[in-house]
């Protein structure tokens, strides 16, 4: 088990970047989940029942940490308008603490009651919203996506009243462990004051703290371009990781992208039943500007605002080469990630990409063939082949487009045969989680109170993760 080690270096900041307030008083705290494994590894494993209660429902300061929680300011483009009135609304900055690799991390919420940013909203969050993000956050750390992490879910014993489901509904309280909060919309928020004092050290703190490839780099300018390239750069892989998972965000606005490059804040997200790129998740998405095939692009959108925001600190730098940086780290991260799902090693970069190319133009005609059943069959490549053509998919393996892949993908070989002897490929279907099953598995809590079905999927989905992991590159925070 790592040792806690608290650092609460955001108060280094100082006035302008924060506020603090009081969290809510909760009727009751009913613990929900527990995640023991990342809490072993930041050194709060050993909290018994009442502690992590005071800690993560009543959020009485841990040892050594912030005294106050902080709600955090920032601003952001919200489906591609920008909104000057945004900040932490429902949730707070709890702590900090270190790994032991020696990477800062942070303890935040959601759900914790009002602050100075609300809006006026209640500052609550659903259960089922809750339950959502644990789902979401084990799904996407199992298929290797940098995801934040769903700390602690405590029931809280309030009635909410929502628009977009049935009111009244039950009530939670979430912590999440996450890189960072540092968001592009932070940076906004000093650029569009045209405060540079706090722009620059906000700049500093994130390259201090999160962004060690651009350290070395001498002077204002050639600090702020080596920052946005390396944000560019994690952006880039995450959207990478999405369009191998299949994964849908569903509000990529620029207050919900990190410069760390971790996804967090999971509201209307999906994954995919079948391949398509004009897939949405939200149902208020009218336009399709954050289809699963449009993430890429929305993101290297959010990444130039992330240096339109910069630019005054570097008024005479040449951001293009940063930007570049993001096409360039996609392309080969849409191999790596791919490479990673179907458990191939590489054969280099001109047949790796002949292969992602071959893997599309099959999924685009493969209508009706599920997006994670095509990665179960095919993980391994041709060692699965006789599972795949006798499988429940057989019969979209045919045709033109078919014979390209099985072509493309016939002299490739398993990056580690064993994993195949894992129990999880023995079985005849693969892990999902589709909307429908997100809604059955609520639907066994509001009605009956019946948490086996969430705990069954997160078992399923850890197993799934387990025998995949050898392969495919869990990325930790």
């Amino acid at each position: 088990m790592s040792s806690y080690l608290p650092a609460p270096v955001v108060t280094n900041l100082g006035d302008g970047f924060y506020d603090p307030v009081l969290p809510a008083r909760f009727p009751t705290h009913r613990l929900r989940f527990r995640n023991q494994r990342w809490a072993e590894h930041v050194g709060l494993g050993n909290l018994d029942d009442m502690a992590w209660e005071d800690h993560f429902a009543k959020f009485s300061p841990l040892i050594g940490n912030l005294e106050s929680p902080l709600a955090l300011r920032y601003h952001g483009h919200q489906f591609g308008v920008y909104n000057p009135a945004l900040g932490d609304g429902r949730g707070f900055l709890f702590a900090q603490l270190r790994d032991d690799d020696g990477r800062l991390l942070d303890l935040g919420t959601k759900g914790s009651g009002q602050t100075p940013w609300s809006r006026g909203g209640d500052g609550r969050l659903t259960l089922k919203g809750g339950v959502r993000e644990v789902l979401a956050t084990e799904m996407l750390e199992a298929l290797g996506v940098p995801t934040s992490k769903s700390f602690s879910l405590f029931e809280t014993g309030e009635m909410l009243f929502r628009g977009d489901e049935p009111s009244p509904t039950r009530s939670s309280v979430l912590v999440r462990l996450s890189h960072s909060h540092v968001r592009f919309g932070s940076f906004q928020r000093h650029a569009h004051a045209r405060d540079l004092p706090r722009l620059e050290r906000l700049l500093e703190y994130a390259i201090e703290h999160y962004t060690p490839e651009a350290r070395g780099a001498s002077g204002l300018e050639a600090r702020a371009l080596a920052f946005v390239a390396a944000a560019s750069r994690k952006s880039a892989h995450l959207a990478a990781s999405f369009m191998a998972a299949g994964f849908v965000h569903g509000v990529l606005n620029t207050d919900n992208m990190v410069i760390t490059g971790e996804s967090f804040d999971y509201g209307p997200y999906r994954f995919l039943p079948t391949y398509d790129p004009s897939f949405v998740a939200a149902y208020f998405d009218e336009t399709g500007m954050y289809a699963f095939g449009r993430q890429p692009t929305v993101m290297l959108w959010n990444v130039a605002r992330l240096a339109e925001a910069l630019r005054p600190l570097a008024p005479d730098g040449d951001f293009r080469a940063a930007l570049q940086s993001f096409e360039d780290t996609f392309h080969s991260a849409m191999q790596s990630r791919f490479l990673a799902r179907l458990g191939l090693a590489s054969r280099g970069v001109d047949e790796d990409a002949r292969l992602v190319d071959a893997i599309f133009g099959f999924l685009d005609l493969a209508k009706g063939l599920g997006y994670e059943r095509f990665f179960f069959d095919w993980y391994g490549g041709m060692t699965r082949e006789g599972h795949a053509l006798a499988g429940q998919a057989k019969a979209h393996y045919a045709g033109g487009a078919f014979d390209n892949f099985r072509s493309a993908i016939a002299h490739y070989a398993a990056k580690r045969p064993e994993a195949l002897d894992h129990p999880y490929f023995a079985g005849d279907a693969p892990c999902t989680l589709l909307i429908d099953e997100i809604e059955s598995i609520w639907s066994a809590i509001d009605e009956r109170d019946d948490w086996a079905p969430f705990e069954s999927k997160i078992a399923a989905i850890r197993t799934m993760g387990a025998a995949i992991e050898a392969s495919v590159p869990i990325i930790s925070i």
